[in-house]
C-alpha cells in the first residue's frame, strides 16, 4: 500500500471511503511486485496491480467489499481460465486481498509503520498473514545548483528519493528553482562531511568546480554510500582522476567512481541527462546488466512471496 500512500491518504482526507486491493503473493512472472496496491471508492481508481491485466476483475470485487465491508481474497493464475479472460497471459499467478481502508491502515501509512493483513479464503478461514513494511526511502545529494540539477532533482524525487541540492551560491540554490528538494547553501565539502549518509545514499556531483571538485569526490569515495557520480567532459574526467591520484585515493576507491556520470543513452538536454544519470544509479543499486531486455533471458522482475504464516 505504501506505493500509493500519498494519493490514498489524500482521498481519505477528502472524506472518501475506499477499498484497497493488494498483491499479497506472486509466483512466476508478473508485471508488478508483492505489496503493489490499487484503491477504489466506487467511482475512481488509484494505482494499479498488474499493469492493466486484472484490474477490471479486481474492481468488481472492490465493489462487493464496498457494499458489505467483508474482505475477500481472489486468485489469478496461468492455469486458471479466468487468467486469460482478464488478460493475465504473462505466465504468473497473483493472489490479491481486498479490504476496506481502516483507521489502522491510515495510521500506519501516515506513520510509515508496518501493516499486517490477515488473508482469508472464501469461507473466512485464515490462510496467511501478510506483513507489508514501509520501503526504505533512499537519499540523493546533488552538488551544484545548475540546469542539469533542476532536471535531476524532481526526476529523482519521482523515483522516491529524498533529494538535497547543495551549492555555496545563494542566488542559484533557491527553493523556487528546486521545489521538490531540500536546498542547502553551504560549501560542498563542509556539508558532505557533516551530513548523514548511508548505504542507500546516491551522491551526484554536477558542478565540477575546480575549487572543490577533487576534494569533494575524494571525500565522497570515503563514505559508505551506494553511488558516487561526477559530471564533466573527458578532459575534466582526466584532470579529476589525476588530482585524485595526487590526493592518494586508492585504485579500489576509484573503481567506485562513475565519471563521466550517466549511461551512454545519447542524452544531451538536462532532462535527457537526468534519465541517463538515474539509469546508472538504478543499475548500480540493483547490480543489473543495463542490457536491452530483448537480449536477456529469465524473469524480467525479481519477485518473491513475502507472506509469513
Amino acid at each position: 500500500m505504501f506505493d500509493i500512500a500519498d494519493r490514498l491518504l489524500a482521498a481519505v482526507d477528502a472524506g472518501r471511503t475506499l477499498v484497497v486491493a493488494t498483491a499479497v503473493a506472486i509466483d512466476g512472472s508478473a508485471p508488478r511486485t508483492v505489496g503493489t496496491s490499487m484503491a477504489f471508492d466506487g467511482l475512481e481508481v488509484i494505482g494499479s496491480i498488474a499493469g492493466g491485466c486484472v484490474e477490471g476483475s479486481v474492481v468488481e470485487t472492490c465493489e462487493l467489499v464496498l457494499e458489505d465491508g467483508v474482505a475477500r481474497t481472489i486468485d489469478f493464475g496461468v492455469s486458471d481460465e479466468t487468467a486469460f479472460s482478464v488478460g493475465l497471459t504473462c505466465g504468473g499467478a497473483l493472489r490479491i486481498h481486498v479490504q476496506l481502508v481502516t483507521a489502522a491502515i491510515v495510521a500506519a501509512l501516515r506513520d510509515r509503520t508496518s501493516i499486517t493483513t490477515i488473508v482469508c479464503d472464501s469461507d473466512g478461514n485464515t490462510t496467511d498473514v501478510f506483513v507489508e513494511h514501509p520501503p526504505i526511502r533512499p537519499r540523493m545529494i546533488i552538488f551544484g545548483a545548475m540546469e542539469f540539477s533542476v532536471a535531476l532533482a524532481p526526476a529523482a524525487a519521482a523515483l522516491g528519493y529524498r533529494v538535497t541540492v547543495c551549492d555555496p551560491r545563494p542566488l542559484f540554490a533557491t527553493s523556487a528553482r528546486f521545489p521538490t528538494a531540500e536546498v542547502v547553501v553551504s560549501w560542498p565539502t563542509d556539508y558532505l562531511a557533516a551530513t548523514e549518509v548511508d548505504e542507500h545514499t546516491a551522491i551526484c556531483i554536477l558542478s565540477h568546480d575546480a575549487r572543490f571538485d577533487a576534494e569533494l569526490v575524494a571525500l565522497a569515495l570515503e563514505l559508505p554510500v551506494a553511488y558516487v557520480g561526477a559530471m564533466g567532459s573527458r578532459n575534466t574526467h582526466d584532470r579529476r582522476v589525476a588530482s585524485l591520484h595526487e590526493r592518494g585515493v586508492s585504485e579500489s576507491a576509484m573503481l567506485r567512481l562513475h565519471s563521466p556520470i550517466g549511461l551512454d543513452l545519447g542524452a544531451s538536454t538536462p532532462e535527457e541527462t537526468a534519465v541517463s544519470i538515474l539509469a546508472e544509479v538504478l543499475v548500480a543499486r540493483t547490480d543489473s546488466t543495463a542490457l536491452p531486455l530483448a537480449v536477456t533471458t529469465g524473469a524480467i522482475h525479481t519477485v518473491s512471496r513475502e507472506v509469513s504464516a
